[in-house]
């Protein structure tokens, strides 16, 4: 069965290289990747390179679930585009786009069967959000 596709996006008011550094670096990531404020990420790997992996812990704040959210990139283009796949085959295409606004952050991805595509909507755009309050 094929994956639906949903893309969300968000503006950030910033130059490109501080929304690409918030975007890649490990101690960064920590600080905005999760979806509300009852969940943290309070490790990140990120091996930046094509085969290279990426691993996000992320955490319930009260302890009482988590998973680690892993992937390996496939194609990377230095402030322009990630793309990599997830451990479940899950494809996901981010985009950064300069403008004069800011810099736009576009991500696709396939959506998992678990939960309803609005529900992934929604929580892969509620930490988008908080991508761009961060930065």
């Amino acid at each position: 069965m094929p994956h639906v596709k949903i893309t969300i996006e968000v503006t950030v008011a910033a130059p490109i290289d501080a929304v690409w550094n918030a975007w890649i670096t490990p101690d960064r990531i920590t600080q905005w990747n999760a979806a509300s404020e009852e969940w943290c990420c309070p490790t990140a790997v990120n091996d930046l390179r094509v085969g290279g992996t990426f691993s996000y812990r992320m955490e319930a704040r009260d302890g009482s679930m988590g998973f680690d959210f892993e992937g390996q990139y496939t194609r990377i283009v230095e402030r322009e585009l990630l793309e990599y796949t997830l451990g479940d085959e899950r494809v996901v295409r981010v985009e950064f786009a300069p403008g004069s606004g800011g810099v736009t952050v576009r991500q696709t991805f396939d959506a998992e069967n678990e939960h309803a595509a609005e529900q992934q909507r929604q929580g892969w755009q509620a930490i988008l959000n908080r991508f761009a309050s961060h930065v």
